[in-house]
């Protein structure tokens, strides 16, 4: 199993979860972040920091937001690694609490 970036990230991809990951699995969208499968350890670090509670256990992940175990995996093969803690999009605070962001994924 490993850990999957769900919809809440969209929009708003706050990075506090990438300074404590061990092993940067974490890869950055314009909008998103998503977490490599084949790098990942599993060691859930990152989920206490996520301010928006994105990130899950796959075998924890809400049946309506499946999608994003082959989002996550589709998608780390194509984006850059980020290892360091960035800012958040400017309008985060604006997405944080909204729900349903799937359609604004910028791939």
């Amino acid at each position: 199993m490993t850990h999957v970036v769900s919809d809440a990230c969209i929009r708003c991809r706050y990075t506090d979860c990438v300074d404590v990951c061990p092993v940067d699995c974490f890869r950055q969208g314009a909008n998103f972040l998503v977490i490599d499968p084949d790098e990942c350890i599993d060691c859930a670090v990152c989920i206490p920091e996520c301010p928006v509670g994105a990130i899950y256990a796959e075998e924890d992940l809400p049946e309506d937001q499946r999608a994003f175990v082959d989002i996550n995996a589709d998608l780390s093969r194509q984006w850059q690694s980020i290892t360091r803690r960035a800012g958040p999009l400017p309008d985060a605070d604006d997405w944080k609490d909204k729900t349903g962001k799937l359609a604004y994924l910028e791939r």
